[in-house]
């Protein structure tokens, strides 16, 4: 049995499904799961995240943590938690670039959200020595002082899709037709979760609903909120979704997201303003959203490059001013992704973002 032969029966048996429940059985199945069954990063597998392309990332990452910890008193101890660390290579990255920062890795518990076997294992590769631990859910982190990245996880959060129609809702679905895998709509009904996008938004035009982000942020936020810490969301995505944005990637090259399910990687552009409203009821602050490009060159990522390019010569040279290109150039991730910070209200955001 395969993935979609799953699905198909599924349907067959309960109608159409959701965007939202056709991603997380591509992404999650214990069986046929995109995530559970193998290692999607680099070169030899569908996409490549800003940690693979470039060291600079990682450490500029964690300097901005590290001052933020330092900004707050250095409590001890603190938790250094990720949300989907891929390989490995950002958290690695970031503690090598603190380590020189008194007291913070005497300070620091390290644990990692990751759903998957396979990346769990090339995680404690990459991070051997320092005894993570990891955990199926942020509300399993410990109670006390968080410090928190999150790099391309919130875009493989389950989505709803939504039609405007009139002062309702067509929710697009998946059902089947003529066998096949295909989308169709629901009936058209009120949506309160969108009530506050009827200001904004005319007939026909689809909107989209994360309902798995807000418990997550939320309890993050609560935790910054009342023992301190920072949080650093990078993601691609704007203030506000609006169309349809979700994607397929396989072998590093668009994908229908229909065709072989559980077999390509699926994401939608990640709402912020639900990430940042979820803070605020947490009662925690957040920065402006900022380009990523204007967040690295704010912390140096220029002056970093320059000194690992001194040494260098020939494709090494070329690679290094490649990556730094790509990280941060408006054409490429420079604004397509963008940074959210999340801090105490007493405290200043952390380095690299505004208030």
């Amino acid at each position: 049995m395969s993935l979609e032969d799953h699905l198909t029966a599924r349907i067959r048996a309960d109608g159409p499904m959701s965007v939202a429940d056709y991603m997380a059985d591509c992404l999650l199945h214990p069986q046929f799961g995109y995530y559970t069954t193998r290692d999607p990063l680099g070169a030899k597998g569908d996409f490549t995240t800003a940690p693979e392309i470039s060291q600079m990332f990682g450490e500029l990452l964690g300097l901005s943590l590290a001052q933020a910890w330092l900004g707050q008193g250095s409590p001890a101890p603190f938790t250094l938690a990720e949300l989907g660390p891929g390989r490995g290579t950002l958290m690695a990255d970031l503690l090598r670039a603190t380590r020189g920062v008194p007291g913070f890795h005497a300070a620091m518990q390290i644990h990692l959200i990751e759903a998957s076997p396979p990346l769990r294992a090339a995680q404690a590769k990459a991070l051997e020595g320092y005894a993570p631990q990891w955990l199926n859910s942020v509300n399993a982190l410990p109670d006390q002082p968080l410090f928190l990245v999150a790099n391309e996880f919130f875009d493989a959060l389950p989505i709803r899709q939504f039609l405007r129609a009139g002062d309702g809702w067509s929710e697009k679905r998946i059902g089947l037709q003529d066998g096949a895998l295909a989308f169709g709509l629901s009936p058209a009904a009120p949506q309160p979760a969108l009530d506050h996008r009827l200001a904004d938004t005319r007939e026909g035009d689809l909107v989209e609903l994360c309902e798995a982000a807000a418990p997550i942020l939320h309890a993050i936020a609560t935790r910054i909120a009342a023992h301190g810490g920072t949080a650093l969301i990078a993601d691609y995505g704007d203030w506000r979704a609006l169309g349809d944005t979700l994607q397929a990637l396989r072998a590093h090259e668009p994908a229908d997201p229909l065709q072989t399910p559980g077999e390509a990687d699926l994401t939608a552009h990640v709402d912020f303003e639900a990430l940042a409203l979820a803070a605020k009821t947490a009662g925690c602050a957040f920065t402006r959203l900022t380009p990523q490009g204007v967040f690295l060159e704010r912390l140096g990522i220029t002056d970093r490059a320059r000194a690992l390019a001194a040494p260098l010569q020939g494709d090494g040279l070329e690679t290094l001013i490649a990556a730094h290109r790509r990280l941060t150039h408006p054409d490429e991730m420079g604004n397509l992704f963008k940074v959210l910070g999340l801090y105490p209200s007493q405290a200043a955001p952390p380095p690299g973002l505004n208030p």
